[in-house]
């Protein structure tokens, strides 16, 4: 993968929860007002989306400096301590990191059979494979996405009914989310 492309991905990962977790805050707490105006508005096509796509990019490529981590590092403590802030920014972490981080989670296609008495099968990914903890030993979890949503759902299941899926996991992912639609990769 790319310096480039491995950047904008480290990017998302730091500017993402931040900054949804802040937009989240200040919706809180400034419900009623409304935004400050600061001076006539710039319309240029696509300004707005380069310029978002170059400042993610660039605090990605900056977050992965050794010189800068420790900046990192300290606004990931400081958000993980925060009593309410810690619930937004971590669940949004851990999804982001799930797709695009250095460990993805969604890249264990499977298809898992309802059984004989129901007869059918659902496509999702084994997210763990330790349930040992929840007292689910033999057992493992899978997600299964939601078509045509930004949503889904985790279930546990004995291992002997879960079957890996021999795809890539970016095109499974595309097929589930399609609804079954697109074949991934079409």
């Amino acid at each position: 993968m790319s310096l480039l492309l491995r950047s904008f991905f480290r990017g998302l990962l730091f500017v993402v929860p931040i900054g949804f977790t802040v937009w989240v805050l200040v919706k809180v707490f400034f419900w009623i007002d409304e935004l400050i105006d600061y001076g006539p508005a710039v319309n240029v096509p696509g300004l707005g989306f380069a310029l978002t796509i170059i400042l993610i990019t660039a605090a990605g490529f900056f977050a992965s400096l050794f010189l800068t981590r420790w900046v990192v590092r300290l606004l990931d403590r400081l958000f993980k301590r925060m009593p309410i802030a810690k619930l937004i920014y971590g669940a949004i972490k851990d999804l982001l990191e799930a797709f695009v981080g250095e460990h993805k989670k969604f890249d264990r296609p499977v298809v898992v059979s309802l059984g004989p008495e129901v007869g059918g099968e659902i496509v999702g990914f084994i997210t763990s494979d330790d349930l040992e903890w929840l007292g689910r030993k033999g057992s493992v979890a899978v997600y299964f996405p939601q078509s045509y949503n930004f949503a889904g759902s985790l279930a546990i299941f004995p291992s002997e009914r879960v079957t890996p899926v021999e795809a890539e996991p970016s095109s499974v992912m595309q097929f589930i989310v399609s609804g079954g639609v697109s074949r991934g990769g079409d």
